[in-house]
């Protein structure tokens, strides 16, 4: 167990920590928040014994494997699937001392007995495993045997991810690990890290990451450490409750819900039957239900649109789209129209970056026609908007140099919103944390009004809180809009339509998130199957033509050697049905108001705890799917 007492922390001057404690029994999987700068990574620090705390004590299990995610990385030499492999301690200095004892070859028993220890820890397929990991964090084959310095910096932290996933851990600290990943990968990431055995402390802003791998929550509040049961979503209510029995908040919390509720029913107006709609109905629902966790969050912002627009705001005709010898979309049709609100999907290195790129200008086409509304203002940020900051101005300068003419109290009032308040206006950003620069980014795009805007993973480095507020502004912006992200918090209350961007097409896409992650699977299943058939292509070409008949009695042999599975499959999707009309169920009574009004803890607390079990059961489900699709695969391939 993971035992904090009485802890308590100060650095520059500030507290961090005070007296602050909590307790985290062995195999448990604990999201934790708080506010950026609040001292979570510095939390980790104390569990690494990196750094000592000012009073109390720090207790971790004597013996305990602990793997973290390193921050930064050394440019070296080593390729990536070596880095990798580094993570695992055990396997590299068995390794090393088999070579040693090897290539010494006196000592018989004691080589024996290294390679006794080797398949003891599964050493072996250490290499296979390494490749598995990079695989999932979205590392071509090609990729896996470049030198780590070949890679840029976001790159070069997935490779600590898996360097940190590689470790046979009992304790797993991972900070911010989804901050780099695109959508892809990080389902990816949820299924592993749900598999995964031991104790696992993750520092995240992703609430839907959170919901889907973690069983409980610790909150930085007031310094000190509060433990919740539950995922983030269960952690929103408790919190909402807590707050509602406090009557200074109760009426912001009021006003709060009533703004939500009456943004739900007038989009509800305008809502068509499409299934996308449909979901993002249900999306601000549950948007006006957890208002009230949010209300006493420092970021209040709206983003104000250009009066004038144009129909259409901008069209590619015939647009092939890449950089100069490499084609990545050849053909892209593509009419944006005011108030569309288009979330683009796809794996990654598809295209959807190199989309935006383009319509913002950024890119040029390589052929084909861009063709520009008279009215068009574009807003764009970019992944990497936060390097094109000037590292000497303050958040107030970089504006002023947009609106020289514009008032200082005006601008102080506009950037209060996006949590600069006081003397912080002035300060350089060249300070300022991730969090902070991509706060002064979002202000920069805000203050310029534009009628689109073109959002490239605009909450990397934002906090939950900061996320929050975002997707309440992106959510009542009038004008059009077109976002990649790997939030799907953000992707499923913002947008009322997808473009799937794959196979070097962006074409519409008809399903909701959940639809997607299923596509994803099945996506990858076959990448993986033709890499392993243009493998093995060279070794078929040369060997003769079986019969036919002979080929479809075998085919038949098969199918009836593989129906057990694919019965099991069919039952396991039944289950899953049944399981998601269950949670349904239970998340609509969780919905009513009428729950709330008082008097009816017992039925709120039944009604939790059934929902937690139901989504336990439908987890358990989606897991035992999975098992089961690649025990599928494996057995059709073999």
């Amino acid at each position: 167990m993971i035992n904090l007492q009485g802890v308590s922390l100060q650095v520059g001057g500030r507290d961090l920590l005070n007296n602050a404690s909590c307790r985290i029994f062995p195999g448990h999987k604990v999201g934790v928040i708080g506010a950026n700068g609040c001292g979570k990574s510095t939390l980790f620090r104390l569990l690494l014994k990196q750094q000592d705390s000012d009073a109390g004590t720090i207790e971790v299990p004597a013996g305990w494997e602990v793997a973290h995610m390193a921050q930064e990385v050394s440019a070296t030499n080593q390729t990536a699937l070596d880095y990798a492999l580094d993570g695992d301690h055990r396997l590299r200095d068995l390794q090393h001392a088999l070579e040693a004892a090897e290539a010494d070859g006196s000592d018989g028993k004691r080589i024996a007995e290294l390679h006794e220890r080797m398949a003891a820890i599964d050493g072996y397929s250490g290499p296979a495993r390494a490749a598995q990991l990079l695989d999932g964090l979205g590392f071509s084959h090609a990729d896996q045997e470049r030198p780590v310095k070949s890679f840029s910096g976001g790159w070069r932290i997935r490779l600590n991810l898996a360097r940190a996933l590689m470790c046979p851990a009992d304790l797993l600290l991972l900070d911010e690990p989804t901050n780099h990943l695109d959508l892809d990968a990080t389902l990816w990431l949820e299924q592993w890290l749900q598999r995964f055995p031991g104790t696992l402390l993750i520092i995240s802003h992703d609430r839907d990451f959170l919901d889907a791998v973690v069983d409980g929550i610790v909150s930085f509040e007031q310094q000190e450490l509060v433990l919740y049961s539950g995922n983030y979503t269960a952690f929103e209510r408790a919190r909402a409750e807590r707050l509602a029995q406090q009557q200074v908040q109760y009426e912001k919390q009021q006003a709060q819900r009533a703004h939500m509720e009456d943004f739900v029913r007038r989009f509800r107006a305008k809502a068509t039957k499409a299934k996308q709609a449909q979901s993002r109905l249900k999306a601000l629902d549950r948007m006006a239900e957890i208002a009230p966790a949010h209300v006493d969050s420092p970021f209040r912002f709206r983003l104000p649109c250009a009066d004038k627009v144009s129909n259409p705001l901008i069209d590619l005709r015939e647009a092939e789209i890449g950089y100069p010898g490499k084609t990545i979309l050849p053909s892209v049709e593509m009419g944006i129209q005011p108030g569309r609100r288009i979330g683009l999907l796809g794996p990654n290195g598809a295209g959807k970056s190199s989309l935006i790129k383009t319509l913002a200008g950024e890119l040029p086409l390589l052929s084909g026609v861009r063709q520009c509304g008279e009215h068009l203002k574009i807003g764009y940020f970019a992944q990497h908007q936060l390097e094109a900051l000037d590292a000497k101005a303050s958040p107030l300068l970089h504006i002023q140099r947009l609106s020289p003419d514009a008032s200082e109290q005006q601008l102080r009032d506009f950037l209060g919103g996006y949590g600069f308040l006081g003397d912080r206006v002035f300060e350089p950003v060249g300070g300022f944390s991730g969090g902070e620069k991509a706060r002064v980014a979002l202000a920069l795009l805000a203050w310029q009004k534009p009628n689109l805007l073109l959002l490239d993973e605009p909450t990397n480095h934002l906090d939950l809180e900061m996320r929050h507020a975002l997707t309440l502004a992106l959510a009542e912006f009038p004008g059009a809009m077109l976002l990649v992200s790997h939030d799907r918090h953000l992707l499923a209350n913002t947008t009322d339509e997808f473009i799937l961007v794959a196979d070097g097409r962006a074409e519409p896409y008809d399903g909701d998130l959940e639809d997607y992650k299923q596509w994803l699977l099945s996506f990858k299943r076959d990448e993986k199957r033709r890499q392993e058939s243009d493998s093995g292509a060279s070794e078929t070409t040369d060997k003769p033509v079986e019969d036919k008949k002979a080929q479809r009695r075998a085919a038949a042999a098969r199918r009836e050697q593989l129906k057990p599975l694919t019965n099991k499959l069919k039952s396991v999707e039944q289950k899953m049905g049944k399981a998601e009309k269950v949670l349904a169920t239970l998340e609509t009574q969780l919905a009513d108001e009428d729950l709330y009004s008082g008097g009816q803890q017992d039925e709120i607390a039944r009604l939790t705890k059934a929902q937690g079990e139901a989504r336990e059961t439908l987890d358990a489900l989606e897991m035992e799917w999975l098992e089961i699709s690649e025990q599928l695969e494996q057995a059709r391939s073999e």
